[in-house]
């Protein structure tokens, strides 16, 4: 048998601000080339949790490591690689709106390769195009629709060609038709790219579309409450708040638009 290594891991993570826990005692890893959402009720620290993972906030206590490298303690080299090993799609896509969608994506280019203008033109092309946006690169973001920009915001996020992607509410403020294309994308960049997905979500029918694994949030409870295939924890957890939640997500997944 095959062993193999997380690529991500979090241990005993505890998070707090202002001497308030957010979340205590939380641990799970992710594999390569899995699709984990984070996903549990509203105020469970979803975001926050994200946030820390991609070294936005220090933990209160515990570690979180991206391939074998320290989040929150990685500096010099060891930070400038941990930052090429993955991108992040934020809620509100965080695109720059004087900016055409190809030099949005052609930021991260400028920032971290000294690649000849013409071929950071091209990559950023060719990433647009690989999300369905071949044909909208001299536009403003003010000037497509939202689900376009959750796209554009994407095609930034691969620009280096990360083996991580982290998403922070892909699906929000989307209709069902644009949520669901979305999570079509994802599955087609995990098969095409082998890309490895953390996303958080509160939009629940995403949940049954693209996860291999749930980790699940309790707001009242602070921490992990179920870690595991979702349609395993919606017909087997042994606790049934978990049962309930993704009960209610499967339903509003098979309800018609």
């Amino acid at each position: 048998m095959t062993q193999t290594h997380p690529i991500i891991r979090v241990e005993s993570f505890h998070a707090a601000f202002q001497g308030r826990t957010v979340l205590k005692d939380v641990s799970f890893s992710v594999e390569k080339g899995e699709i984990v959402v984070i996903a549990g009720n509203s105020g469970c620290g979803k975001s926050t949790l994200l946030r820390h993972m991609i070294g936005l906030y220090k933990p209160a206590g515990g570690r979180i490591e991206i391939s074998g490298i320290n989040v929150s303690t990685a500096t010099g080299e060891d930070r400038r690689r941990l930052l090429r090993t993955f991108g992040v799609m934020y809620q509100l896509g965080a695109l720059f709106g004087s900016m055409t969608l190809e030099e949005n994506v052609r930021l991260p280019l400028d920032e971290f390769t000294s690649l000849p203008e013409e071929a950071k033109t091209e990559i950023a092309r060719a990433k647009l195009r690989l999300v369905g946006l071949g044909h909208a690169l001299d536009l403003l973001p003010s000037q497509i629709s939202g689900g376009m920009q959750k796209r554009a915001a994407i095609a930034r996020a691969i620009a280096l060609d990360p083996p991580i992607l982290f998403l922070d509410e892909p699906s929000a403020g989307l209709d069902p038709i644009m949520s669901a294309d979305l999570d079509r994308l994802i599955l087609d960049l995990r098969e095409s790219l082998g890309v490895t997905f953390i996303i958080v979500t509160h939009e629940l029918p995403s949940i049954f579309a693209v996860a291999d694994r749930c980790v699940v949030l309790n707001a009242d409870k602070k921490t992990v409450v179920a870690n595991g295939p979702p349609a395993e924890l919606r017909d087997a957890c042994p606790d049934p708040w978990v049962r309930d939640f993704l009960s209610r997500a499967a339903t509003n997944a098979e309800t018609p638009a």
